[in-house]
């Protein structure tokens, strides 16, 4: 059987990214994260702005190992890091006064990974 793998350079370069942090700061969460980012594109998350509005709190730190769409509204404040936004998500985290990130953003900010949510 032949083994298929990711063929998007900046994708490679995340789960590197991930793959090393987990090993360097003992956090179990990034390399959770770099096992979901290697699934077949078809199974990859897709979560809407109507479920982050519905399972956060204020000011809670989110990861989607995926991609964050625009459907339904959200009315409190949230930090969120995803693979992609569609347009119609950020300008609705943007005026609900939260704010987009990209994951490498996040390990940076945040290498032992506490505090932060994962939505699939």
């Amino acid at each position: 059987m032949v083994k298929f793998t990711k063929t998007n350079p900046n994708m490679k370069v995340i789960v590197a990214s991930l793959k090393e942090k987990s090993y360097t700061e003992d956090a179990a969460i990034w390399k959770d994260i770099a096992k979901r980012l290697e699934k077949p594109t078809r199974q990859s998350a897709e979560v809407n702005i109507s479920d982050i509005n519905r399972y956060t709190s204020p000011d809670e730190m989110i990861l989607v190992p995926g991609k964050v769409l625009g459907n339904g509204s959200l009315d409190h404040k949230v930090k969120v890091a995803a693979m992609s936004f569609s347009k119609s998500a950020e300008e609705k985290i943007a005026t609900a006064g939260g704010e987009c990130m990209d994951i490498l953003q996040v390990i940076e900010k945040n290498p032992k990974g506490s505090g932060i949510r994962i939505m699939e």
